[in-house]
């Protein structure tokens, strides 16, 4: 086992899982997960998921092609989460469209939803504006796009 290399998710089919533990800084004095983390737990399982699919947003920044930001999020909270949890997000793609994609998170203790999200990224271009996201991009997402949907 390589313990210098990230931790990666990865995809069961057109599911993205990535898994983390609650540790004491993403909680508050009651050990209940503060509400704002499962969006932070939500944003990395994301990444990983555009990572996993071959999507480099780095390199598209870095590059002037754009980048994607969070336009809107419906999140309901189920359960809470403690320290000590081993949580699950499970992403899935629900929507491309030109400029933006829907992406389906849920976080799960178990079988347990704790908080279920629909997440639309824009892709923008680097004056802040909606732009066309890559093609290759928009055939990626496409093809990962949940039966479920």
């Amino acid at each position: 086992m390589d313990f210098d290399t990230p931790y990666r998710g990865g995809f069961v089919g057109r599911e993205h899982h990535f898994a983390l533990t609650v540790y004491f800084e993403d909680t508050d004095t009651a050990g209940i997960v503060y509400y704002a983390n499962y969006l932070k737990f939500m944003e990395r399982a994301r990444s990983d998921m555009l990572r996993a699919a071959g999507i480099d947003q780095r390199a598209a920044q870095e590059a002037g092609t754009g980048v994607y930001a969070v336009a809107h999020v419906d999140i309901r909270y189920a359960r809470p989460a403690k320290l000590g949890d081993d949580l699950l997000v499970l992403s899935t793609v629900e929507q491309v469209r030109a400029a933006s994609v829907v992406i389906h998170q849920r976080v799960m203790r178990g079988a347990e939803g704790l908080a279920d999200a629909h997440v639309t990224a824009a892709f923008l271009d680097l004056g802040d504006r909606p732009k066309r996201q890559p093609r290759e991009w928009v055939e990626t997402f496409k093809e990962l796009v949940s039966e479920h949907a």
